[in-house]
């Protein structure tokens, strides 16, 4: 250390030297400082002994650096060739061709780009060709690539707007399902199942009509939030002669590693209850009829506000109460880990239930169903008629049936100790068709069918 302070004492005096010289020869032959070439030339110096404009911070660090352990040339602190890629999460891939469509069973990614649109066509031959390109440019993007190539040609607009050049895949994953307005408009209305229709108004709801229903849907996750959206904003422009865009949503989840289970705003872990439902994947999840439908799957998305201000200001055992489970562990309240077993008959000296009654996780287990939930947290600035955060959870399940989140959503109904601290503003239902193989196209088990 005393030879790292002598070697800076020894630059910053042959520093000061030179400026002291720089201003002698001023007052030999003034000129203003604006035309004066030494701060250019002090600069210059600075920069050879390794403080340029960053002050000594830097050359103090990396002296000190030099005194310890050797560094790898290869670390990723100190690169040997600064043009590598050393982000591993940047490169990972999910195929867009398979059995189901990704981004449904798999962890949830950090960041979600999701976008509702409306049909403004009735010609089912433009939403083919629609479908068809939206499969050719998924299964480039989903892979890290633009949708095409730059052109020769520098005076017209590039078909990718390149905003995710060079940041790899990072995990895309691209996820479409359609509403039962995107088969009236289509006059395909007699293929949908029974039990696909809107959503019922559930208690409590506040349902803003430009946060609701919608033609179809595209989900698009990935590790970036920049790569998210591109893959988004590229489909769209494709698609525009036929498509309008009604609602969207960013979100953001919060994991140390992709197999734990996210935090939400308010502090608790959400989606613990995942396990159940993927141990039996064909039971809850997956649809087996119709035959355009098999291998989809239903999703519901659900845009939650959520009233920080008012949870700030609840105690500890009331938020936990709320929820039913821990807070630090997320485990069931009475129990030690988060995925115990909840004990609903387990009671306190005082003959209460350990898990009240009316907390949002007794409520839903009582209905005894599975949904797979894939959620968001979003943060979308402030709430101009509260001056409040614009905060909440962008809701997204999974299920067989329709019926699996109704009944779950109708349980909780007016005595969830939850609905103190949310409101729910926007609701949508949508079916996501099976995987797409190779040579096929989104849809097109319902959009070739013979009533199509």
């Amino acid at each position: 250390m005393r030879r790292v302070a002598a070697t800076i004492q020894l630059i910053m005096s042959s520093s000061q030297s030179t400026v002291h010289s720089a201003a002698s020869a001023r007052a030999v032959n003034p000129i203003s400082s604006a035309q004066s070439p030494m701060p250019h030339a002090r600069r210059r110096f600075l920069q050879s002994i390794g403080i340029g404009s960053i002050g000594s911070i830097g050359l103090v660090g990396g002296l000190l650096t030099g005194c310890g352990k050797n560094v790898p040339k290869d670390s990723a602190l100190v690169p040997s060739n600064p043009t590598v890629n050393y982000n591993a999460i940047a490169q990972q891939t999910h195929p867009f061709y398979g059995a189901h469509q990704a981004g449904i069973v798999m962890p949830a990614q950090k960041h979600i780009y999701f976008l509702v649109m409306d049909l403004h066509t009735e010609d089912i031959e433009a939403i083919k060709d629609m479908f068809k390109k939206w499969t050719a440019f998924s299964a480039k993007l989903t892979q890290g690539a633009n949708i095409m190539p730059y052109g020769d040609n520098p005076f017209v607009p590039p078909e990718d707007t390149g905003e995710a050049d060079n940041l790899g895949a990072y995990g895309l994953t691209l996820t479409f399902g359609i509403s039962p307005s995107f088969l009236k408009k289509l006059g395909l209305s007699a293929l949908a199942p029974q039990e696909f229709s809107d959503l019922p108004l559930f208690p409590r709801d506040q349902l803003k009509p430009e946060l609701s229903g919608g033609d179809l849907c595209i989900q698009s996750c990935a590790d970036d939030p920049q790569v998210a959206f591109h893959a988004v904003r590229q489909l769209v422009r494709q698609a525009r002669a036929n498509i309008t865009m009604r609602w969207s949503q960013s979100g953001f989840n919060a994991y140390d590693q992709a197999s734990a289970t996210p935090r939400n705003l308010f502090g608790f872990k959400d989606g613990t209850a995942n396990q159940e439902a993927l141990k039996n994947a064909e039971q809850h999840i997956w649809v087996n009829q119709p035959s355009w439908l098999k291998g989809g799957s239903y999703l519901v998305a659900r845009t939650i506000q959520m009233h920080l201000e008012t949870w700030d200001r609840t105690s500890l055992k009331g938020q936990e109460e709320t929820f039913g489970r821990t807070r630090a562990e997320g485990a069931p309240m009475g129990a030690a880990h988060e995925f115990d077993s909840a004990d609903m008959q387990r009671t306190d000296p005082s003959g209460k239930p350990v898990i009240p009654e009316n907390s949002h996780m007794a409520l839903a287990k009582k209905t005894d169903l599975q949904i797979l939930r894939r959620s968001y947290s979003f943060a979308s600035g402030i709430d101009p008629r509260t001056g409040q955060f614009d905060t909440g959870l962008l809701f997204i399940s999974f299920q067989k049936s329709p019926a699996q989140f109704i009944a779950i959503q109708s349980a909780l109904g007016k005595i969830d100790r939850m609905n103190e601290y949310t409101t729910h503003i926007g609701s949508g239902l949508f079916a996501c068709f099976g995987g797409v193989k190779e040579g096929e196209y989104i849809g097109q088990a319902l959009l070739e069918s013979k009533q199509g």
